[in-house]
C-alpha cells in the first residue's frame, strides 16, 4: 500500500483551494505562499493570549475533558484521568485529538531541493508513500523544529511540525523554495491519532488496507467522500495511526470511532497520557528536551542528519561542533529510589554539578521515575552510571539508560 496521491492533493486540483463544504477558503499571499488561515473559534488565555480551537472542542467538553493551553491551542490535557489513559494505549486503544499539529504542503517540480535544503534528513531516500523524521535548524544548529515529512505523491510533500513552530518551518521552506514550488498550510485539515495494540482492527473497518502498512508508511483514502490518509506513524511507541480528515469530518469520525471501539477498551486521551507516553519511549518533547538552544549531536538525534546529502541550513555549525566535539548530551534517567524528577531538577556526579533535567515524570507502566536531562561530556556519564538527581532538596540516586525505558519499538 502506499499513498500514490491524495485525491485533489496535487497542485492546481481544486482541494488546495477549497474547505470542505467546496467554498474558497480566506486566503492572503505573502511572497507568494499562502498562509491564510479558516476562520477559527478563539479565546482569551489567562496570559491574554488568543488560543485556536480544535474543529473536536466541543465533543472534549461533553466528555468532561480538563482542558489547558498547549502550543497556541486549548487542547484536553486528560479525561478520565492519565495514568487509566496512559494504560488503555499500553494495553487496548487511546484517541488523541492531535489537530494542533501543523500541516504544510509542499508542491511542484523543486519541493524537494526547498525541503532538503531546509531539513537535516535526506528526503531523496523516501519513496512515494513514505516518511521520514528530520528536523529545521538555525545557521548555529540549534533545533527550530523537529516534524516529520510524509511524501504523498512524486512531488507532492505534507510536513507536520509541532502547533507552535508552523508559521516558521513554512517560511523556512519557502526561503529555499524556487519558483513554481507551491507552498501552503493546511488548516483545513484535522488529525487523530489512534495509538495502542487494538488500534489496527478499530482502524482498518474505517480505512480499509491499512493494516499492512509498514512504520512510518501512509495511505491515501476519502472520509465523508473527501480526500485523506491515513499513516502508521504516532509517538506513543504502540502500533497506531494518525488520520488526517477534513476539520469539518472529523466530529463523526471521533464519534464513530469511541463507538465502534468500545468493545475494544478505547479511551478518549488527552496531551497527559501523551507525555508520559512519549518519555517511556525517550521521545523528545521540543521546547523542553530540544530547542534552538541544542543541536541534534547534543540531543542524540544525529541519526537523522544526513550530512553526505549536501548543503542544509545549520550544516556548517554541525560539522564544527563534531570537529570540536560535542559539549553536552542528552541521556535517560531511570530513578533507583522512589522519588519523581522533574524538569530543571539538578542533577551531579560525586557532589559535582553535570547537568539538569529537561522532562520527568511517574512512569505508570514502569512504577518509577524517568526523565530526560542534558549532561556534560565526561567519561563517567554512560550508561550504566549512577548520578544523583535533586527533588525539591531531596537527593535520589538515578542510573543512566539507553532508551526507551519500556519495550514498544514501533512495528
Amino acid at each position: 500500500m502506499s499513498c500514490n496521491r491524495f485525491e485533489g492533493w496535487a497542485a492546481g486540483d481544486a482541494f488546495w483551494a477549497e474547505t470542505a463544504n467546496g467554498r474558497p477558503r480566506r486566503s492572503y499571499y505573502r511572497r507568494g505562499i499562502q498562509t491564510g488561515r479558516k476562520d477559527a473559534v478563539v479565546e482569551p488565555s489567562d496570559e491574554g493570549a488568543i488560543l485556536r480551537r480544535s474543529p473536536l472542542d466541543a465533543l472534549h467538553r461533553a466528555l468532561g475533558a480538563k482542558m489547558a493551553a498547549f502550543g497556541g491551542w486549548l487542547m484536553p490535557i486528560e479525561y478520565e484521568g492519565t495514568l487509566a489513559e496512559h494504560d488503555a494505549v499500553r494495553s487496548a486503544v487511546g484517541l488523541f485529538d492531535v489537530s494542533h499539529l501543523g500541516k504544510v504542503s509542499v508542491g511542484g517540480a523543486d519541493a524537494l531541493d526547498a525541503l532538503q535544503a531546509t531539513l537535516t534528513n535526506d528526503l531523496a531516500r523516501v519513496p512515494v508513500g513514505g516518511a521520514q523524521y528530520g528536523m529545521a535548524l538555525n545557521d548555529e544548529g540549534g533545533i527550530v523544529d523537529d516534524l516529520i515529512v510524509y511524501r504523498v505523491d512524486e512531488a507532492e510533500y505534507l510536513v507536520v511540525p509541532n502547533a507552535a513552530n508552523a508559521d516558521r518551518v513554512l517560511e523556512r521552506i519557502a526561503a529555499h523554495a524556487a519558483a513554481g514550488v507551491e507552498i501552503r498550510l493546511r488548516d483545513d485539515l484535522a488529525v487523530v491519532a489512534v495509538q495502542g495494540p487494538r488500534s489496527p482492527e478499530l482502524v482498518e473497518s474505517f480505512f480499509p488496507g491499512v493494516v499492512s502498512l509498514g512504520f512510518m508508511q501512509c495511505d491515501r483514502s476519502r472520509w465523508k467522500g473527501t480526500a485523506a490518509v491515513a499513516a502508521r506513524s504516532g509517538y506513543t511507541g504502540e502500533r497506531g495511526f494518525e488520520l488526517f480528515v477534513q476539520s469539518a469530518e472529523v466530529e463523526e469520525l471521533w464519534e464513530r470511532l469511541l463507538h465502534d471501539g468500545a468493545t475494544l477498551g478505547v479511551k478518549p486521551c488527552g496531551l497527559g497520557a501523551r507525555d508520559t507516553l512519549r518519555l517511556e519511549m525517550g521521545y523528545p518533547l521540543h521546547g523542553n528536551d530540544i530547542g534552538e538552544d541544542r543541536t541534534p549531536l547534543e540531543a542524540g538525534l544525529g541519526w537523522a542528519v544526513a550530512m553526505e546529502k549536501g548543503e542544509f541550513t545549520g550544516r556548517d555549525a554541525l560539522v564544527a561542533q563534531r570537529s570540536e566535539g560535542v559539549p553536552s548530551r542528552l541521556v535517560a534517567l531511570r530513578m533507583i529510589d522512589r522519588l519523581i524528577p522533574r524538569s530543571h531538577y539538578p542533577v551531579s556526579l560525586g557532589g559535582e554539578p553535570v547537568g539538569e533535567v529537561t522532562s520527568g515524570t511517574f512512569s505508570p507502566t514502569l512504577r518509577v521515575g524517568i526523565a530526560l536531562a542534558y549532561v556534560e561530556r565526561h567519561d563517567d556519564l554512560m550508561p550504566g552510571a549512577e548520578v544523583a538527581v535533586d527533588v525539591r532538596g531531596r537527593s535520589g540516586t538515578a542510573r543512566i539508560v539507553s532508551p526507551p525505558f519500556v519495550d514498544r519499538t514501533p512495528r
